[in-house]
């Protein structure tokens, strides 16, 4: 069973993560929050990524179960550096942009880059391709062992 995606604390790791992603998809999709944002049959793809973390999320619910956790291994501080690329023909929004926060086990600073590929249909987001920096996560995380 899922928990309701309306407590909102629950994701406040990521808060600056959805800042950015609302700022770069203001004008092009609807919702007051980044989980309205997605249509409920939306698909993540996670290109570069790192062991242990899925390759592919299938539905709202299931994105939104994948983030509450979040919080128990890093806590963001800031986002920045967006740049926006859109390509009206396909509709699709290329985001760039980078992360700042903390490793919560480690302490350790976190700092990453993404590309985040993302299609949208009827102002909602249907697909969403993500590519990070795999060692800036091992680097906040600690691993391997030093």
């Amino acid at each position: 069973m899922t928990t309701p995606i309306d407590d909102f604390d629950d994701f406040a790791a990521l808060d600056p993560f959805f800042r950015i992603i609302q700022e770069g998809l203001a004008g092009f999709v609807d919702g007051q929050h980044f989980f309205d944002l997605l249509a409920e049959d939306v698909i993540f793809d996670y290109v570069i990524s790192v062991p242990g973390y899925p390759r592919r999320v299938e539905g709202r619910r299931a994105v939104a179960e994948l983030y509450r956790g979040y919080g128990g291994t890093m806590v963001l501080r800031s986002a920045d550096e967006l740049a926006v690329h859109r390509d009206h023909e396909a509709s699709v929004i290329v985001l760039e942009y980078a992360v700042h926060g903390q490793a919560v086990r480690t302490g350790r600073t976190y700092d990453n880059r993404f590309i985040s590929v993302i299609t949208i249909k009827d102002r909602k987001v249907t697909h969403w391709r993500d590519y990070l920096d795999p060692v800036a996560v091992f680097n906040a995380l600690g691993r391997p062992a030093q």
